[in-house]
């Protein structure tokens, strides 16, 4: 059966794509800089460091007075947020009684505002969190930047001290990467907005981590099925920041040296009101635009595609089956054929 991304939004906290944390009142715990980890917080039953029990988040030491802990993060990208996860897995008995979460709409993304910096908006009002948990939430909708600016900049408080393992900030980045040299925009860009909405097998290896920016340090960080032991080949379905015309592809098999895919090929297709769920039957019909291409290892590929087509949906098919660490899909943003 394939498998569906459960969002159709983007994680703007992801340190992956590039979030940042910035300052906090106390980590004596758990560092801050787990707060944004993208893989799913873990507990290690006896695993101690010298401040205490060893736990996958951000923690603080209990407080003795009245006042509360907080931290400041700068998202991958400015956006606008649709649904905030605030995750307490594996936090039982020292998770925050409550959270909520301030904004700041900044002329430049690399400032780094303090926790008392007049900018602040509240976008969430403190809210009761529930231990062991992910913690659900959707941000005030009357709480707008002024001028309708995306946000750049948040600050979670939690009250009044503890450990929350993740926090995630979905929503949708505000614009393009900026062209290369050549005019060529990256379509298939995370920061952008495109997002990889099915797949037949990611047992190894997440299949959005092909539109990270940057490379995967190791085979992990890329997309990698299990060996294939019956025929047929692997799949994934990508939804493109915005349609546009495919000029270049890339295939980035880089440390992949005797896993990675024999052949590739890329179909697509013009349909950008489609519903994720209906293209994965829909996608067996649609046109190759890179036709059979050989792979090797441990290696980006480039390719120039077969047909000039406009598409909003691309499908990459590997075969039969290996790892691949980046996919980049450049061209002219643009839906007209």
């Amino acid at each position: 059966m394939p498998s569906f991304a459960p969002t159709a939004a983007v994680n703007l906290a992801s340190r992956a794509l590039g979030a940042r944390t910035l300052s906090c009142s106390d980590q004596f715990f758990g560092a801050l800089e787990r707060l944004i980890d993208d893989a799913a917080p873990v507990f290690i039953p006896g695993k101690y460091d010298e401040a205490g029990k060893w736990m996958d988040g951000w923690e603080t030491r209990r407080r003795r007075d009245d006042g509360h802990d907080w931290c400041v993060l700068a998202l991958a990208a400015p956006g606008w947020i649709d649904a905030i996860e605030i995750d307490t897995r594996h936090f039982t008995g020292n998770y925050p009684a409550a959270a909520g979460l301030w904004a700041i709409a900044a002329t430049d993304p690399a400032d780094t505002p303090a926790a008392d910096d007049p900018r602040w908006q509240p976008i969430l009002a403190p809210a009761p969190l529930q231990g062991d948990a992910p913690n659900a939430f959707l941000p005030d909708p009357a709480v707008r930047a002024a001028d309708g600016r995306p946000w750049t900049h948040l600050k979670l408080d939690i009250f009044p001290d503890g450990g929350v393992a993740r926090l995630r900030i979905l929503g949708r980045p505000a614009g393009l990467p900026a062209p290369r040299a050549d005019g060529l925009v990256e379509l298939s860009s995370a920061l952008g907005g495109a997002r990889v909405i099915a797949w037949n097998d990611a047992h190894y290896g997440d299949p959005r981590n092909l539109l990270l920016p940057g490379l995967a340090p190791r085979m992990e960080d890329g997309w990698e099925t299990r060996r294939r032991r019956e025929p047929g080949h692997d799949w994934c379905i990508i939804r493109l920041a915005t349609p546009g015309r495919v000029a270049f592809i890339e295939i980035d098999t880089r440390e992949f040296k005797g896993n990675y895919p024999d052949t590739c090929s890329v179909q697509g297709v013009m349909a950008p009101d489609a519903a994720d769920a209906a293209t994965v039957p829909q996608s067996l019909f649609w046109a190759e635009i890179l036709t059979s291409r050989k792979l090797g290892p441990d290696a980006p590929h480039g390719f120039t595609p077969d047909a000039d087509r406009v598409v909003s949906h691309i499908r990459f098919n590997i075969f039969p089956d290996g790892g691949v660490n980046r996919l980049r899909i450049f061209g002219v943003p643009g839906a007209v054929e």
